[in-house]
């Protein structure tokens, strides 16, 4: 069983995106936040003991006062023990290439996926978080790609 961190500053986003995460059979634990900084101020409470930690983050790139990108630089600053099993993904309405290169290459982000969840994209996401080769596959495409 999956825990969760939603990451958007969108309400409704993060309204329909937990009850999917919740109504799926493999995620038992859902925290939704709306801003980087919040998200940074959640993983302060798991190192400290008060909140659970979640096996996936799912970022929006696009919010206010804190971005997806200012939050993976503030993450990165982690300790590497403690974001060794936290599986990264970036849900974003933005399909722009650059975004979806820039997140894997440079911020070791598991994934890039589009808005909005559903059950067969969650399917999809535990595929990739569990399967160890899938990261240097997408990365050897996108070198490619260049």
């Amino acid at each position: 069983m999956k825990r969760v961190l939603l990451i958007d500053d969108d309400k409704a986003v993060n309204f329909f995106n937990e009850r999917v995460v919740v109504g799926h059979s493999e995620f038992e634990h859902v925290k939704t936040v709306q801003s980087g900084k919040d998200g940074l101020l959640f993983l302060d409470q798991v190192v400290s003991g008060e909140e659970v930690k979640p096996d996936i983050i799912f970022l929006d790139i696009n919010m206010p006062a804190m971005n997806g990108w200012e939050f993976l630089d503030h993450y990165e600053q982690l300790n590497a023990d403690f974001r060794s099993d936290i599986q990264v993904i970036i849900l974003s309405s933005s399909s722009n290439p650059e975004h979806v290169k820039k997140s894997i290459v440079n911020y070791k982000v598991r994934d890039f996926i589009n808005k909005p969840l559903s059950f067969n994209i969650l399917d999809g996401v535990l595929k990739t978080v569990n399967d160890t080769s899938f990261r240097s596959q997408e990365i050897n495409k996108l070198n490619f790609e260049v």
